[in-house]
C-alpha cells in the first residue's frame, strides 16, 4: 500500500497529503475530511486511543479497502487529543485510476473507523461537564454493510 497511516495530536496539511497521493499517477482522488462539530453547548472533543493497536488496525483497513478496490494509494491520519470545535478530526483520501473505486474505498474506511477503530471520545461542555461519546445505531448499521468482505482483526497483544 502506498500513502500513509498515521495518529497524531498535530494538525495534517490536507493539501500535502493528497499531493503526495496524486504523485501516484491516478486519475481519480477522493477524500473525507471530518472536523469537531459544535452544537448543545459543545466546546471541545477529547480523543483517545490505544497506541500501537491503533495504527495497527488502521493499516489493516488500508490493506483490505486495497485488496477490495484497485487503489494506488490510501492515507488515513487520524488526531488525538483534545481538539476546539471547527478543528479537523480525521482525513481518508484514496488514489485510484478512476473515480469509482476512489470514492468506494474512501466511503468503506470512514464507515470502518467511526465504529471499529480503538478510539474514544469524550465530549467537553462549556458547563465544564464531560461526557463519553457512545457509538450510534447508524454508524454501525453503515459499518456492517461493508463487513462480508473484511478479513479478521488482529490478535490482541
Amino acid at each position: 500500500m502506498r500513502g500513509r497511516i498515521a495518529v497524531q495530536e498535530a494538525t495534517f496539511d490536507v493539501n500535502a497529503e493528497l499531493a503526495a497521493l496524486s504523485a501516484t499517477g491516478v486519475g481519480g482522488l477522493a477524500s473525507f475530511i471530518g472536523v469537531v462539530r459544535g452544537g448543545n453547548g459543545l466546546s471541545a472533543l477529547r480523543l483517545e486511543h490505544y497506541p500501537g493497536m491503533t495504527e495497527r488496525e488502521l493499516a489493516r483497513l488500508a490493506d483490505a479497502a486495497c485488496a477490495r478496490w484497485a487503489l494506488r494509494g490510501c492515507t488515513i491520519i487520524h488526531r488525538v487529543g483534545r481538539l476546539e470545535l471547527g478543528a479537523p478530526i480525521v482525513l481518508v483520501a484514496t488514489a485510484s485510476a478512476h473515480r469509482a473505486d476512489a470514492l468506494a474505498a474512501t466511503a468503506f474506511l470512514i464507515d470502518q473507523l467511526k465504529t471499529g477503530a480503538p478510539f474514544w471520545k469524550s465530549e467537553e461542555f462549556a458547563d465544564g461537564s464531560h461526557r463519553w461519546v457512545a457509538a450510534r445505531d447508524a454508524d454501525e448499521a453503515a459499518a456492517a454493510a461493508w463487513r462480508q468482505d473484511l478479513p479478521p482483526p488482529p490478535e490482541p497483544l
